[in-house]
C-alpha cells in the first residue's frame, strides 16, 4: 500500500479473535459487575475508615487521654452525628471525583485530594449536624482534630490496600477494558509498552489503527496485536471489535484532523483519551482563558519558574540539602572509607555535566567504578549487565547511594533536588541534533531526581521518552509537583529495577 492510500474496505476481524455476541455480552456483564463491586467496596471501606477514626477518638482510653473527664456525649447522639458525618463525607468524595474508577492514578495526588475533601467534608458535616440537632450537636475541638487526622490516615491506608487488590483483580482479567490504540508510530508503541508493563491497569489491547504517516505500508500486526487498517475505519473498528476505550497516540497530526476523528466516534459508547504529542498539550490549572480587547485568548504559562517560584524552589533546595548532608554525614563517611578499602582511587567521581542554560558544571558522585572504566570504550551509558562497577559500586548504584554527594551540588546552587537529570556534553551534542526540543530541558536546573526517573525512565531507557517527561516537568512546575516527585523517589529507591 503506498503512502497516504487507504484500503477499499474494512479489514476483516481475524477468526482467532472473533467472539460470539453472546460471549461478549457475558463478558460485559461480568466486567460491569466487577467494576460495581470494586466501587462499592471502596465506598464501604471509606465509610468504615471514618467510623473507626471517630470511634477511636470517642472511646476510652483515647477519649480520656485527649478530652479529659468532662467529655460526655451520649452514645445515641454520637451515633447519629457519626452517621451524618459519614454520609456527608461520602457525598463530598463522590462529587469530588474520588469514586471514579480511574487507572494509574498517582497515590500522592490521591492523598492531596483525600486531605482537601476530608477537611471540607468534616466542616460540612459540622454544619449539617448543627442544623439537624441544634443545641444538641455537641462538638469537642479535640475530638474533631483527632477524628480528622485519623480519618485521613485510615482512608489513605485503606485506599492503598484497596488499590493494590483492585489492580490484582484487573491484572487477572476479571475487569479488563478492550483498548484500541490509534497510531502505530513511536507514540503508539510507547503507549503499548506502558500497558504491557503495567497489567494492573486492566487493559486488553484489542488492536491498532494506523495513520497514513505512521507506517508504509500499513502492517497487518504489531507485537502480536492486529492492525485494523487506517483511521478511515475508526468508527467501524470501534463497533465491530467491541472497543471499550480508545487512545489517540498520533504524531505530527494537525489538531483539526484529531478533532475530526473524535467527532466520528463521539456518539459511540467508548471512552476517548488523547496522548498529547511530545507533551505539547498543557492541561493544568495554570492554563487560563481571557481576551485581548475582546479577542479570545488562551494563555499557557511555559516559563513557570520565575520570581517567587524560583526563590521558593531554591529555599527548599537549601533546607533539604543541608538537612540531608548533616543527618547522613555518618553514612557518607562510612561509604567514603569503604570505597577507599574496596578499590584504589579517589573517593569522589567528578564529571562535567551540562546544567542550567547549557552551562557546564562538575557533578559529584561516589566512585563506583575503576578509575579507567572508560579507557577502552569512551563515553558510554551504564547497562544492566555492565561489568565495570566494583563490588561496593554495584551495591551503591542499586540503591542510588552513589548519588548522595550531589546534595553538595544542590547546596552550592549548581543543581536542584528535582529537575531533568544532567548529561555529559558529549551526549548533549548528540541528542540535541536528533531529539526535538532537547535543549529546552536545560531551561531549569538539573536535578538529583526528576519526573522521568520516578516513572521508570532511568538507566538504559529511551532518551526521547525521557526528554518528553523532562519537558513536561519544566512546563508544569509547581511546589506540590516537586514534593510529589521527591516522595515518589523515596518510594522507588528500593524497588526501581532500572537502577544499575
Amino acid at each position: 500500500m503506498s503512502k497516504g492510500s487507504l484500503p477499499t474496505r474494512m479489514p476483516a476481524r481475524p477468526a482467532a479473535v472473533r467472539s460470539s455476541r453472546l460471549t461478549r455480552t457475558a463478558e460485559i456483564a461480568r466486567h460491569r459487575g466487577t467494576d460495581a463491586l470494586i466501587l462499592a467496596s471502596q465506598v464501604m471501606l471509606d465509610a468504615g475508615s471514618v467510623a473507626l477514626a471517630f470511634y477511636l477518638a470517642y472511646r476510652p482510653p483515647v477519649a480520656a487521654e485527649f478530652f479529659g473527664p468532662g467529655f460526655t456525649v451520649s452514645a445515641g447522639r454520637a451515633l447519629g452525628m457519626l452517621a451524618v458525618t459519614i454520609l456527608t463525607m461520602a457525598l463530598v468524595f463522590a462529587l469530588g471525583g474520588l469514586y471514579r474508577l480511574g487507572r494509574g492514578v498517582s497515590r500522592i495526588d490521591e492523598f492531596y485530594k483525600i486531605c482537601t475533601h476530608a477537611s471540607f467534608g468534616l466542616v460540612l458535616a459540622i454544619a449539617v449536624n448543627s442544623i439537624l440537632l441544634g443545641h444538641n450537636a455537641v462538638f469537642s475541638r479535640r475530638l474533631l482534630l483527632v477524628g480528622w487526622v485519623l480519618s485521613i490516615a485510615l482512608i489513605t491506608g485503606g485506599r492503598l490496600v484497596h488499590g493494590y487488590l483492585a489492580g490484582q483483580v484487573r491484572a487477572s482479567g476479571l475487569a479488563r477494558d478492550r483498548l484500541l490504540i490509534v497510531g502505530t508510530g513511536k507514540t503508539g508503541q510507547m503507549v503499548f509498552d506502558k500497558i504491557q508493563r503495567t497489567p494492573q491497569l486492566g487493559y486488553e489491547v484489542a488492536g491498532f489503527l494506523a495513520h497514513g504517516r505512521d507506517a508504509e505500508p500499513v502492517p497487518s500486526a504489531m507485537h502480536g496485536v492486529p492492525v485494523y487498517g487506517t483511521t478511515e475505519w475508526i468508527a467501524e473498528v470501534v463497533r465491530r471489535h467491541d472497543v471499550d476505550e480508545l487512545i489517540l497516540a498520533l504524531e505530527g497530526v494537525p489538531h483539526e484532523e484529531v478533532l475530526d476523528l473524535i467527532y466520528q466516534i463521539m456518539d459511540l459508547p467508548v471512552s476517548i483519551k488523547v496522548y498529547p504529542d511530545t507533551f505539547r498539550l498543557i492541561t493544568n490549572d495554570e492554563l487560563s482563558i481571557g481576551d485581548l480587547g475582546g479577542l479570545p485568548m488562551v494563555t499557557v504559562r511555559r516559563a513557570r519558574l520565575r520570581g517567587w517560584s524560583r526563590a521558593v524552589k531554591r529555599a527548599l533546595d537549601l533546607v533539604v540539602s543541608a538537612a540531608v548532608l548533616i543527618l547522613l554525614s555518618p553514612l557518607l563517611l562510612l561509604l567514603a572509607a569503604l570505597i577507599k578499602l574496596d578499590s584504589p582511587g579517589p573517593v569522589f567521581f567528578v564529571q562535567e555535566r551540562v546544567g542550567h542554560d547549557g552551562i557546564p558544571f562538575n557533578l559529584l558522585k561516589f566512585r563506583s567504578m575503576p578509575v579507567d572504566a572508560e579507557a577502552k570504550t569512551g563515553p558510554v551509558f551504564a547497562t544492566r549487565d555492565d561489568a565495570r562497577p566494583t563490588r561496593l559500586g554495584r551495591f551503591m548504584r542499586r540503591y542510588s547511594l552513589d548519588e548522595l554527594p550531589q546534595f553538595i551540588n544542590v547546596f552550592l546552587g549548581e543543581m536542584s533536588l528535582v529537575g531533568p537529570r544532567p548529561e555529559r556534553p558529549y551526549f548533549v551534542e548528540q541528542f540535541s541534533q536528533t531529539i526535538p526540543r532537547y535543549m529546552a530541558r536545560h531551561r531549569e536546573k538539573a536535578g538529583i531526581t526528576g519526573w522521568a526517573q520516578v516513572n521508570g525512565l532511568r538507566g538504559d531507557t529511551s532518551v526521547e521518552e525521557r526528554t518528553h517527561y523532562d519537558l513536561y516537568y519544566v512546563e508544569n512546575w509547581s511546589l506540590l509537583f516537586d514534593i510529589k516527585i521527591m516522595i515518589k523517589t523515596l518510594l522507588h529507591v528500593f524497588t526501581d529495577q532500572n537502577a544499575y
